[in-house]
């Protein structure tokens, strides 16, 4: 840590010997920009300009798409399409983009000096992208040296006029650290606009928790995407990158980063174009693992309509996940009360299923005929061939199962006293 923090010592003092011979000759900001920049003209051919304020300066690159980029699987332009449908779905859903213009989105990534969510942990590098009728534009903004964060968040907050914020993580990195380090020079700077967030980490998480071993940004991106990055920068080298470049400040140093950055961003985008399809499309995905964990997700958030039209169009596939999908939409179906609805699919469960359907709709079809149907012979009769079924698994698995049996005992005994009630 000694030799880290004596570098930047010495950096910030160079810095604070600059500005006291500026103030001390009384130069005028515009007569400093070519001279304190280093290498500025070298900036400027990379598309990156300064921007001066309070004595000091961050740098700032932006670049623009047109609507027709390719970036994996799809063009940045379908957000458009995207949108347009968000607002005319027939369900609501906390990715929905409803209600808002698609300058709202504010596609947001930064770099950081490490993983810390301490005030220590420096962000280097703002990156975020604006959405227009007929463009795209990313904007980066770039610390230069340690002490120019007042800089760095008054040209970052002077472009922030967004409502939403899409990041992946951020709800958990990004967002808080910058509000950390914002906290520093909040008496300087403009206050942190209030945003909604999509953390698209989460929406992710959902969708593919079962499907990929990973879901980093960069597996996501190559499994799902299609994205293939060559020669870029792995994200975890950008701090030292970063201090390389505080030693030696030429754009050529940093500009890998940059780029990183710039493709991160652009990835925000379509990976939120493509869960949208998931969800707008959720009926009709050719991969039952993603169907069955939309539906699931439009379930969890109250949409049960349209997680029941899911569940259908996935227990209709010729897959394992079939049975699953059947099993949530009688669940379903039973907190709605529809009880009828609910024992054909467990009936079909328990007829073609393996020895766990015939366990668990067994139960189901014993719960619904003793307390729905007032039925205890068939309670009785479904109960006696769950809990069979249920032996069966159980001296497979060869674990104690003393507790279980106790309840299955003394469902049996409830029933047979029932129908034995019934029968005289």
């Amino acid at each position: 840590m000694k030799p880290k923090l004596s570098q930047w010592k010495e950096l910030l003092a160079a810095r604070h010997k600059r500005k006291a011979a500026d103030e001390q000759n009384e130069a005028e900001p515009d007569e400093r920009v070519g001279t304190d920049v280093p290498f500025v003209e070298v900036w400027r051919e990379y598309g990156v300009e300064p921007y001066w304020f309070a004595g000091d300066y961050c740098l700032i690159r932006e670049t623009v798409y047109p609507l027709d980029h390719g970036h994996g699987r799809y063009r940045l332009g379908a957000l458009h399409d995207v949108h347009r449908r968000w607002q005319e779905a027939p369900f609501s859903h906390p990715l929905s983009c409803r209600g808002f213009a698609i300058g709202d989105l504010f596609f947001f990534d930064t770099e950081t000096m490490g993983l810390s969510s301490g005030a220590g942990t420096v962000m280097f590098l703002l990156g975020h992208a604006r959405v227009l009728g007929d463009r795209i534009i990313v904007r980066q903004h770039l610390l230069p040296h340690p002490g120019a964060e007042v800089a760095l968040y008054q040209s970052f907050l002077s472009d922030v006029n967004y409502t939403t914020l899409v990041t992946y993580n951020g709800k958990a990195f990004d967002w808080p650290r910058l509000k950390t380090r914002h906290a520093l020079v909040r008496d300087m700077v403009p206050k942190l606009p209030a945003f909604g967030h999509f953390d698209l980490y989460h929406a992710a998480r959902r969708l593919w928790k079962d499907k990929l071993d990973s879901l980093r940004l960069a597996e996501v991106e190559r499994h799902i995407l299609h994205i293939e990055r060559d020669g870029d920068v792995p994200g975890f080298l950008a701090p030292m990158i970063y201090q390389a470049f505080l030693q030696t400040p030429h754009p050529d140093r940093i500009m890998p980063v940059l780029r990183h950055n710039e493709h991160d961003v652009l990835s925000l985008i379509v990976l939120y174009i493509h869960l949208s399809i998931q969800l707008l499309e959720a009926g009709q995905l050719p991969d039952p693992r993603e169907q069955l964990a939309a539906a699931r997700w439009l379930e969890a958030v109250g949409e049960t309509a349209a997680a029941a039209g899911v569940y259908e169009q996935a227990g209709s596939k010729e897959a394992k996940e079939a049975r699953e999908a059947k099993w949530q939409l009688s669940l379903l179906h039973r907190r709605e009360k529809r009880y009828e609805e609910a024992v054909a699919i467990w009936r079909d469960l328990f007829d073609h299923g393996s020895g766990f359907w015939k366990m668990k709709a067994g139960l189901e079809l014993a719960k619904a005929y003793e307390h729905h149907f007032r039925d205890a012979a068939e309670a009785h009769r479904y109960a006696a061939m769950a809990y069979e079924a249920w032996r069966s698994l159980a001296k497979a698995s060869r674990q104690s199962v003393e507790k279980d049996e106790q309840e299955w005992r003394k469902r049996l005994e409830r029933l047979a006293r029932k129908k034995k009630g019934v029968e005289k």
